[in-house]
């Protein structure tokens, strides 16, 4: 997968993510190197329970394009800093094309 692909359709599902989650969350691409990104998440949903969810949205929405994308570390800075922010450490792979062929694969199967 190109990285400027994975980068673009990083840079579409975080701004999914920021209208689907308006002002009690907001997450914005710090940097991508081969299938890890490393995403900034900050609003108030970090004074909810739950907070690990809030950073997997993004995980589900790269997996609804088609990627297989995990959360993998999940960062609370220190200080002050840590009421309102988290970063997000994820792994991507598979490009979308790829995954629509294994599920067209899956839904032609026999028995299905």
């Amino acid at each position: 997968m190109s990285k400027y692909k994975l980068y673009r359709d990083l840079e579409r599902a975080v701004e999914l993510y920021n209208r689907l989650h308006g002002t009690e969350a907001q997450a914005r691409i710090i940097s991508v190197e081969g299938n890890r990104a490393v995403v900034e998440f900050t609003g108030t949903f970090c004074h909810t329970c739950g907070v690990r969810d809030w950073l997997e949205d993004l995980a589900y929405l790269l997996v609804s394009m088609g990627y297989d994308a995990k959360l993998v570390e999940f960062i609370e800075p220190e200080g002050e800093e840590s009421l309102y922010k988290r970063i997000g450490v994820f792994t991507i792979d598979s490009s979308p094309s790829s995954r629509v062929n294994e599920s067209r694969d899956y839904e032609e199967s026999p028995g299905r």
